[in-house]
């Protein structure tokens, strides 16, 4: 990392302060073993911290690190080295079990693709997260399943199947199920990758909207520019290290004002 860049995170480091610490990393590093004599260093010694009602976008060309880094956060792979701590659980602490359990109940997804189940509608889509979770009888789950739909904007679309839905609605269900275990964090990854650029605007509005109005964290993986302009906070991977974590001055927000979902 170059002098710049270091001035630049310990700027958006400071302006964090006072907020509660969602994702605390240091050193983290990530080495895969493609032989016994190659090995690919995905991450090297990162050290980021994440806060409450953060909404940033993780950018960075192929094969820099930031998808890995994305999976680490989400449990779905484990450093080589180095610590992870999410909402106060320490990552290496934890079993597999432990790790799908928070998973479950600290993670909210958002894929590209949306992963809906073809066949279930979008209020049945929404609610999986809180059977896998346990403890909601079904009239409590159809309840708040509703809410989150309400909050996308598709409380009229939740007895439709993602076949009758278009690619935007789509990911507003995603979106909602995301939600609907009350997450710390949300984790993005290239959600708007399949949609059009009206689209794209949408669904940034509604990410936007969701992270100033209920304050929810909201992390985006994208290799986009424009999509990155409409988070607060930037950070930049090259070849397994941060070279860029600035706050972003001047954020895209066309649409944003309209009165809508919340």
């Amino acid at each position: 990392m170059n002098k710049e860049s270091k001035k630049t995170v310990k700027k958006s480091k400071k302006s964090s302060k006072k907020l509660k610490k969602i994702i605390e990393i240091k050193k983290l590093s990530k080495v895969y073993d493609v032989t016994d004599e190659i090995k690919v260093h995905a991450l090297k010694d990162v050290d980021v911290d994440i806060y409450e009602s953060e909404f940033i976008s993780i950018m960075g060309p192929s094969g820099s690190g930031k998808s890995t880094f994305m999976n680490v956060l989400g449990f779905l792979d484990t450093q080589t080295s180095g610590d992870y701590i999410l909402d106060g659980f320490t990552s290496q602490e934890l079993t597999d079990d432990k790790k799908a359990e928070i998973r479950n109940l600290k993670i909210g997804f958002v894929f590209q693709g949306f992963n809906l189940l073809p066949r279930t509608t979008a209020l049945e889509n929404v609610e999986i997260p809180l059977f896998y979770r346990g403890g909601y009888n079904m009239k409590h789950a159809h309840q708040k399943a509703m809410e989150m739909l309400d909050l996308v904007g598709l409380a009229d679309r939740a007895h439709h199947t993602p076949a009758e839905l278009s690619g935007g609605q789509q990911q507003r269900v995603a979106i909602a199920r995301s939600l609907v275990n009350d997450p710390a964090i949300i984790l993005a990854d290239e959600p708007t990758g399949n949609l059009d650029t009206k689209t794209t605007n949408d669904i940034l509005t509604l990410f936007s909207e969701l992270n100033e109005k209920i304050g929810i964290t909201i992390l985006i993986v994208t290799h986009e520019p424009d999509v990155a302009d409409f988070t607060k906070r930037k950070i930049v991977f090259r070849d397994g290290q941060v070279t860029e974590d600035v706050s972003i001055k001047k954020r895209s927000r066309a649409g944003y004002n309209r009165e809508i979902y919340v």
